[in-house]
Formats: structure tokens, C-alpha cells, sequence
């Protein structure tokens, strides 16, 4: 149970980090700054893939424990 729980939480964090990366993209936009933008957005997308695998195996575990 441990295992899942910290996985949820590891997949929990990798979105805010994701969500923080899309606002701070859409700051620099905003005020025409594209390159920086444009990097914190391929930073949100990064954190999203990995926040989506964690999701992934935490859903994986809790079946696991479910099944026992």
C-alpha cells in the first residue's frame, strides 16, 4: 500500500510542477516573449509524460494490492 500511495504522490507533484510550467509558459507569451515560452511549455509537456506514467504504475499497484 505504501508503494502505491508514494506513487500517487510522485504523480501528484510531477502535474503541479506541470501545471506551474503551462502558467509561467503562458506568462512569457503573453508578453512576447515566445523563445522562453516556448521552453517552459516543452518543460509542462515533460512533466506531464512522466506525471502520466507515474499515474500509470500507481493505478498498476493499487491493483495489485486490490487482487491479493
Amino acid at each position: 500500500m505504501h508503494e502505491a500511495n508514494h506513487a500517487h504522490r510522485r504523480a501528484a507533484e510531477q502535474h503541479e510542477l506541470a501545471a506551474h510550467a503551462h502558467r509561467t509558459a503562458a506568462e512569457h507569451n503573453e508578453k512576447g516573449d515566445n523563445e522562453t515560452g516556448n521552453w517552459h511549455a516543452l518543460r509542462a509537456l515533460e512533466y506531464s509524460d512522466q506525471a502520466y506514467k507515474l499515474a500509470r504504475e500507481a493505478h498498476s499497484k493499487s491493483r495489485q494490492i486490490v487482487s491479493i
